[in-house]
């Protein structure tokens, strides 16, 4: 089986209450916001985080990538809040 870590930061990480989990890594055709949604679809406060995809990023495999991109053979996704400079 072949799994996909997803790593999650700021109040993303606080609402889901924690920091990583693994997955069986899904169809390499499936993008990032749906898997987003599928895990929001897991209710409590993956929905409340998840359920708005407007205010999340993601990164595969540690590379910064629209939310339509297929997870392909990614090993690794990170979600987190825009990045603000300072």
């Amino acid at each position: 089986m072949a799994t996909l870590d997803i790593l999650y930061f700021a109040w993303v990480r606080e609402g889901v209450g924690r920091d990583a989990e693994q997955i069986e890594r899904p169809a390499p055709d499936v993008t990032v916001a749906e898997l987003i949604s599928s895990l929001a679809d897991r209710g409590g406060g993956y929905a409340e985080v998840l359920g708005d995809r407007q205010r999340l990023r993601a990164a595969l495999d540690q590379r910064f990538v629209p939310l339509e991109t297929p997870i392909g053979e990614a090993k690794e996704l990170a979600i987190f809040p825009p990045v603000t400079g300072g």
